[in-house]
């Protein structure tokens, strides 16, 4: 990317490992109140737990949880499947439990994306072993053509293509969750 083409939005500390933006702060933003508004539409009569899955949802999650209108609970995980790699690993490690009872609790689980569907696949598994009401999925980002297990994702922000991104929470090595929108990621040039 030259310096003429480099989004105005994206900081010079990420400019070169950044690519195309793939969605906008203000994509992102407007489809977050939607995905809240429908949340709050179908648990109007029984708030849900939100479990957050950590690092990458955080950001997903804060935006979600405020843009719900009703008393929603919330409790993260911490899993890992990727470790400093840009690709799963297919080896889920749960690093965090929940606090939170979930037995005849309506759940949600907040994922930034769904690539391979293995850890999703895993999370549906362990938590509903716990006997909640209900056990749903909202993701920010799918990953077209990456799953290796079909998933049933009744909450879905994004369909994208399977490049590996940033921003908005998604990160490699920790760097890029604090940038608005969401884009490729290309490493070193």
């Amino acid at each position: 990317m030259t310096p003429d083409s480099l989004d105005p939005s994206v900081p010079e500390w990420a400019a070169a490992e950044i690519g195309d933006m793939v969605l906008s702060p203000a994509q992102v933003s407007q489809r977050v109140a939607e995905l809240g508004a429908e949340i709050t539409k179908d648990y109007a009569n029984n708030p849900p737990l939100l479990v957050g899955v950590l690092k990458g949802a955080m950001t997903f999650m804060s935006d979600l949880m405020r843009a719900i209108a009703l008393p929603v609970d919330v409790d993260f995980m911490a899993v890992s499947s990727y470790g400093a790699a840009t690709k799963s690993s297919g080896v889920v490690r749960i690093v965090k439990d929940l606090d939170a009872e979930l037995a005849q609790r309506h759940v949600v689980i907040v994922e930034d994306v769904i690539d391979s569907g293995l850890t999703l696949d895993y999370l549906r598994k362990y938590l509903g072993a716990r006997e909640p009401l209900s056990l749903e999925v909202c993701a920010l980002l799918y990953k077209k053509e990456l799953q290796r297990v079909e998933q049933s994702i009744r909450y879905v922000g994004f369909t994208i293509d399977p490049d590996f991104v940033v921003g908005y929470g998604l990160d490699v090595n920790e760097k890029f969750r604090n940038l608005g929108g969401v884009y490729k990621y290309v490493g070193r040039s």
